[in-house]
């Protein structure tokens, strides 16, 4: 039976697992899928162990999606411009690396009807998890992306890392400046029950909210949302669980459905409040 498996630290939180064993009841797959706890300095020798005992692929979770990149022989385009990778194959010797995220997060707001071509869309903060979006967001043909964070100068950095994929722009908080289609909170903010300085005329009538946390009860941002007015409000359960089903496409070459597993976990979260 082929292995499969998540990596992080912590792990035991990981609902990797419980979507992947889904996916594959769907589609027929014999395979296992387990979350590994590897240790803080020693990513690479879990990943070499796992290998060595017949594993076929990977995600990667939180701490190691840097390391998996510079672990990779080879990255797709979208990992490469990431810098991170949460998708591991094998091609016979060759390790090869993705980064599902973005794709996760696009399929996710078409899936919600959230028209992205051409439209204004400002990202909240700018560590991994929103550079690891940023080039799937662009090739969504988004029309001007403006990153905000505390820290101005990262936000700067960031969007000159992406500035030939198309109109980005970076800066400070209080350097936003007009009314945009989609928000998208890509900050740790939502974790600590924080809100980042918004003012609601910065969401657009009619306007989309994301946050790419999630939890048993609407985060603060999605709070925010509401009051704003948003249109569509969402978290990222929806993204957690599209990500998974790309990664499940390239090791088995087969789609699963999202919608029982997404219906699951919701229902699971429910049960949890």
């Amino acid at each position: 039976m082929d292995r499969y498996a998540v990596f992080g630290h912590p792990i035991k939180h990981s609902k990797s697992p419980l979507i992947h064993a889904r996916f594959a009841e769907q589609t027929g797959q014999q395979l296992s899928y387990e979350a590994i706890l590897a240790p803080l300095d020693g990513f690479t020798e879990s990943v070499d162990q796992f290998r060595s005992a017949g594993g076929q692929g990977a995600n990667v979770t939180l701490p190691f999606k840097q390391q998996a990149a510079a672990l990779c022989d080879s990255l797709s385009e979208r990992a490469r411009l990431a810098g991170a990778v949460n998708t591991l194959h094998w091609q016979g010797d060759k390790l090869c690396g993705d980064n599902t995220d973005g794709e996760g997060l696009v399929r996710d707001l078409l899936k919600h009807k959230v028209a992205l071509a051409g439209k204004r869309v400002l990202v909240l903060g700018a560590g991994g998890a929103v550079r690891g979006v940023i080039p799937e967001l662009m090739a969504a043909q988004v029309g001007e992306l403006v990153i905000a964070n505390r820290t101005a100068a990262k936000a700067r950095e960031l969007a000159a890392l992406f500035h030939h994929l198309g109109q980005v722009q970076g800066g400070g908080f209080d350097e936003v400046q007009g009314a945009f289609d989609l928000i998208i909170n890509g900050t740790s903010a939502s974790l600590s029950a924080a809100l980042p300085p918004l003012k609601p005329e910065m969401l657009a009538d009619g306007g989309c909210c994301y946050d790419m946390a999630y939890g048993d009860k609407p985060t603060v941002f999605q709070l925010w949302a509401a009051d704003a007015g948003a249109d569509v409000n969402l978290a990222g359960l929806g993204m957690l669980v599209e990500q998974a089903a790309v990664s499940f496409e390239i090791w088995r070459g087969v789609s699963p459905s999202t919608d029982e597993v997404y219906d699951l976990l919701m229902a699971q979260l429910g049960e949890a409040k």
